[in-house]
């Protein structure tokens, strides 16, 4: 699969997700049957494990404290007989680059006020029958699409799906990091905008790996408002993967920072940014994939997910940016401020901080010549890559518009 092939490819990858989720919604909004209820009953049964503590935050949602050893990663059959690891054995030593213009939202502001989970224990969402509804649509539609991005090429109708992003597909990659500016974006029920950090690889579609991670406004998924969540797949989004925890796979460390929690406090137009600081790397002994959050290790997605696909040894690509979807009977919407690159900091949305750890395992400040950036829409959404000349930042994108498209 050639560079132009591949660009292509992940940016088909990491907005094919918003479709599943955004057209489920036109295309299937029935009162399930008492018979597929009973056996929603019975998956959230499987899903929800026994919680230690259970509570309950002011926007309704249900986080549960469980045994950091029987969550639901344990499920999947790759990992019945896995060893959980606390820590990475090894952390990227990342340059230090110096950022005092955006205020960092750390874990200690992540956490839920009244929480604290026991020893032993790991914080996760719990799901409820609607997110299972919404989870049926999204097998239900669109998973052949990735093989039809290669069969047919240019020729893959994207509409409604607009993309902004800062791209590095020059070496190896095993490990990303950026800081993620925080913005709270208006979407209506069927819409989409998330701003992401995402790796992807393999030598074909079949076997295309691919983690993303960022915060999404989804109403689908998350009701209203900026959450934190991860994606990723194993082989195009044909059978494996889903968002955060709603299928076995990740494995979750952090008693503190679930998957799926909203972020606050977010930034102000002209006024104080903030930002989240964000990792993933693969770890140089074991091979999994490691998120972690301000320094604070969330979770991991074992190696062994992905044996038969492209994160086995490393990525062939990286991105950052931002993403949104609209259905073609809706205007698209904004894109992270709203606003276009070039009215720089404090009005436009971006990523800084961008560094990438090579397939040696060291951790570099990427070239200027070996990042890209793409427009799916220039009309309506914008990406500007900053580097060594361009203040306040060494390496990072400006990115997102008003959206109309």
């Amino acid at each position: 699969m050639d560079s132009s092939n591949k660009n292509l490819v992940l940016r088909i990858l990491l907005t094919i997700s918003l479709v599943l989720v955004a057209e489920a919604a036109h295309e299937s909004r029935g009162i399930p049957s008492e018979e597929e209820k009973k056996e929603m009953e019975r998956q959230l049964k499987a899903i929800n494990k026994p919680a230690i503590k259970s509570f309950k935050t002011e926007q309704g949602e249900i986080f549960d404290c469980i045994d950091i050893h029987k969550q639901l990663a344990f499920d999947h059959h790759l990992l019945r007989n896995h060893s959980v690891k606390l820590k990475p054995t090894s952390v990227p030593k990342w340059p230090i680059t110096y950022d005092n213009k955006g205020q960092k939202v750390g874990p200690m502001q992540l956490q839920l006020k009244g929480i604290s989970c026991p020893h032993g224990t790991v914080i996760v969402k719990r799901t409820t029958i609607q997110d299972l509804i919404n989870s049926q649509h999204l097998k239900s539609i669109g998973f052949n699409i990735p093989r039809h991005v290669l069969s047919q090429g240019s020729n893959i109708d994207l509409s409604g799906h607009h993309f902004a992003t800062a791209d590095y597909d020059y070496d190896n990659v095993a490990g990303v990091t950026g800081n993620i500016n925080l913005w709270d974006p208006q979407v209506s029920h069927d819409q989409v905008s998330l701003a992401t950090m995402a790796i992807a690889g393999g030598p074909k579609i079949e076997q295309l790996a691919s983690i993303s991670v960022g915060w999404m406004v989804n109403p689908l998924l998350y009701q209203d408002h900026i959450h934190l969540y991860t994606y990723w797949t194993a082989d195009g989004y044909n059978k494996t993967g889903c968002y955060d925890i709603r299928c076995p796979g990740f494995v979750q460390v952090s008693k503190r920072i679930p998957l799926g929690v909203l972020l606050q406090p977010v930034s102000v137009y002209n006024g104080t940014q903030k930002e989240m600081d964000l990792s993933l790397h693969q770890d140089r002994v074991t091979g999994d994939w490691w998120l972690i959050f301000g320094g604070v290790n969330v979770g991991y997605w074992p190696q062994s997910l992905f044996i038969a696909s492209g994160l086995v040894k490393g990525a062939d690509l990286a991105s950052w940016g931002g993403q949104v979807y609209s259905p073609k009977t809706e205007k698209s919407p904004i894109m992270g401020s709203g606003h276009f690159p070039k009215e720089g900091f404090g009005k436009a949305a971006f990523v800084n901080n961008i560094h990438i750890m090579n397939g040696k395992g060291e951790a570099l400040i990427p070239q200027i010549y070996t990042i890209e950036t793409h427009e799916s829409s220039p009309n309506c959404y914008k990406a500007k890559f900053v580097h060594d000349e361009d203040e306040p930042w060494i390496r990072a994108v400006y990115y997102g518009g008003p959206g109309g498209c």
